[in-house]
């Protein structure tokens, strides 16, 4: 009797949720991540990582500085994901990148994984570099 009512209601086309296809074409995205790891394709990547729509591997971590300066006029920001909260990267870091002329946008690694998949979705020259989640 329920369902009757409920399929006798008139529908509008606010009410109905769209399914939105989005294409990464070749670019790589994330797929899921997890304690300690990020999942490209087939691929797991463990601890932290750095991301870019053509390649994907391990990143050293804020002393790292060269691996994310090699992306310099390759993107135009760098989501820098801090683990499972959002924290302060070192003021030596930001201020190389800031130099170099790359876009900083920080924020937890899960926040970083999803903005990295929608901004990668819409042909923005993004990347992204993660430190793993942490669970206590």
């Amino acid at each position: 009797m329920a369902s009757q009512a409920i399929t006798s209601l008139p529908i509008s086309t606010r009410d109905v949720m769209r399914q939105i296809d989005i294409s990464y074409h070749e670019a790589l995205f994330i797929d899921s991540y997890g304690p300690g790891f990020f999942r490209i394709g087939a691929h797991v990547l463990k601890g932290a990582s750095l991301i870019t729509p053509w390649d994907a591997g391990r990143w050293g971590g804020f002393d790292d500085v060269d691996a994310v300066l090699s992306l310099v006029e390759k993107v135009d920001v760098i989501l820098i994901g801090t683990g499972r909260e959002i924290s302060f990267i070192p003021k030596e870091f930001r201020s190389q990148m800031e130099e170099a002329g790359l876009g900083l946008d920080i924020m937890s690694s899960p926040a970083a994984c999803r903005t990295y998949n929608i901004l990668l979705g819409e042909g923005r020259r993004i990347a992204v570099a993660l430190l793993p989640v942490v669970i206590d």
